[in-house]
């Protein structure tokens, strides 16, 4: 029963938040000077064109109407338009592309598995490489092993992450030639080809985050290794790996796990960055073609998405922190 709140208590507040986000995500973009419906007028766009087109669109109604009628669509679906013309757009509903004439969701839906390949695969790497690396540099404090570890992932945190990208393709994708220099095969078509074209975003990506997991593993397993508890096991006569393995690794993953739930989050919403340099059209690459045209539909619906993606990692991070700690369902 105690469970069962913990998860009930979680879950109403994801969805505080996701009502708090997209409101403000909203009211954001609302107040932005771009017109949506100008920009879908074309020129010459007389006034009576104009009022037409935001009559169409929504836009004529106030604000808090618009965001009551954006946040029924995204349960119930929504209506533009009347008539002949009208345009349907079903739940959920995160706006309509009137510049490509396309729902949003299924813009992004064509992209998503680029932006999920790209973060799966290497938050999977990073998680593995930089808790195994930061395990490694604890338990041989102050060794030559250590002191290059701690380098590695001083390097990695400080360089950014379009030039690491670069760094990568000149010379692995040109000067080597030894994997593929951009683009993105799905995983359908061929599923070999398709993990050959993401070695190199998998591996630029890991590097950056293994860097930061192993400096937060390595200063969180020497503090845990100092603990009380840890003294007690080790008298008892328990084995060395049973004190790490069992005792101190499961309280360093606590904040490891806490960390992962917001990168992981952050990178399946689309990795902006990343997928611009490898030439991959993911949701990230929509959100900054959404920009330079300043398709606020677009802008909105994306925001909002990763948004909801980033919410529900975090609420899954929860339930695992409380099956890590059971202290935490008492909170």
């Amino acid at each position: 029963m105690r469970a069962l709140r913990f998860v009930l208590g979680r879950f109403a507040g994801m969805v505080l938040v996701l009502l708090i986000v997209t409101f403000v995500t909203f009211v954001v973009f609302y107040l932005l000077p771009a017109d949506p419906a100008r920009m879908a007028c074309g020129r010459p766009c007389s006034p009576e064109s104009l009022a037409l087109a935001r009559e169409f669109m929504g836009y004529d109604a106030p604000w808090y109407r618009q965001f009551a009628e954006f946040l029924g669509g995204i349960f119930a679906g929504r209506t533009f338009g009347t008539g002949v013309t009208a345009i349907q757009c079903g739940a959920p509903c995160f706006g309509y592309d009137f510049q490509n004439n396309v729902e949003v969701l299924t813009e992004i839906g064509e992209r998503i598995e680029v932006s999920f390949s790209v973060a799966l695969g290497a938050a999977v790497l990073w998680l593995v490489i930089g808790v195994g690396l930061g395990v490694l540099s604890a338990l041989r404090r102050g060794s030559a092993a250590d002191r290059i570890t701690m380098a590695v992932a001083m390097a990695g945190v400080s360089l950014p992450a379009y030039l690491a990208g670069m760094i990568g393709i000149t010379i692995f994708a040109f000067a080597l030639d030894v994997v593929p220099k951009n683009g993105y095969v799905p995983i359908g078509e061929d599923p070999l080809q398709w993990a050959w074209h993401l070695v190199l975003p998998w591996l630029v990506l890991a590097f950056l985050h293994a860097a930061i997991y192993a400096r937060l593993t390595r200063s969180q397993m020497l503090e845990t290794l100092g603990e009380d508890f840890i003294r007690t096991a080790r008298a008892k006569g328990l084995s060395e790996r049973k004190v790490v393995g069992k005792h101190a690794l499961r309280n360093v993953l606590l904040p490891v796990v806490t960390v992962f739930g917001v990168d992981l989050g952050a990178l399946l919403a689309g990795t902006v960055i990343t997928e611009r340099i490898f030439g991959m059209a993911g949701v990230g690459r929509l959100l900054v073609d959404g920009i330079a045209s300043m398709n606020l539909p677009v802008l909105l619906g994306v925001t909002l998405f990763s948004a909801v993606l980033v919410t529900v990692v975090n609420f899954l991070v929860d339930l695992c922190y409380g099956a890590l700690d059971p202290r935490a369902r008492l909170i």
